[in-house]
């Protein structure tokens, strides 16, 4: 990261360009999904995250398969898959135990047409039961900027309801709503 810079400040300036489009329309599954590799700014790579965190919220496994490659390779915790239709199937099952899902993602660093990322989700049980979800993610992109690989790790902590952190209505994080770093998490 370039020299007095901060992830909160590459946040501002990404949400402030961003506040003077239009919504962004998603594309269809094979077509190209910008920015594209290679990433050659921080500004660019956390743009990438950013629109990924936005589609992880909504919770729609269609959107976010949507961002893969028709053959895309994942490692989630302890799963193997490949293809869209066995990243659909995962999301499904997911976001039926995951309830309440609100997600941060951060950039932890970026070279040609890969990406680092941090990230931590808020979630409950059938139970009623809340965890907080930490992880970190490689992703891999194809020249069209679609995801071609993703490898997570994740851990889950078990919180009370009081304990956290995540309070945005369903759907996208709001832009002022604090990024993970000035979180302190």
């Amino acid at each position: 990261m370039p020299r007095g810079w901060t992830w909160s400040g590459i946040g501002r300036m990404i949400n402030a360009r961003s506040e003077t489009r239009q919504p962004e329309r998603l594309p269809t599954m094979d077509t190209e999904r910008p920015p594209l590799p290679p990433f050659t700014t921080a500004e660019a790579a956390a743009r990438k995250v950013r629109l990924a965190e936005d589609a992880w919220n909504t919770r729609d496994p269609q959107r976010v398969a949507g961002a893969y490659t028709s053959d895309s390779h994942w490692r989630n915790r302890d799963e193997f898959l490949q293809g869209r239709d066995a990243i659909i199937g995962f999301l499904e099952r997911k976001w039926s135990r995951e309830q309440d899902y609100h997600l941060i993602k951060e950039l932890w660093s970026f070279h040609d047409n890969r990406i680092a990322v941090r990230f931590i989700y808020e979630w409950h049980d059938d139970s009623g039961q809340w965890f907080r979800s930490y992880g970190n993610e490689l992703w891999e992109f194809d020249a069209h900027g679609l995801m071609r690989r993703r490898i997570a790790s994740i851990n889950d902590t078990l919180i009370s309801e009081s304990d956290r952190k995540f309070h945005w209505p369903s759907g996208r994080r709001p832009d002022e709503h604090p990024s993970l770093t000035e979180l302190g998490l």
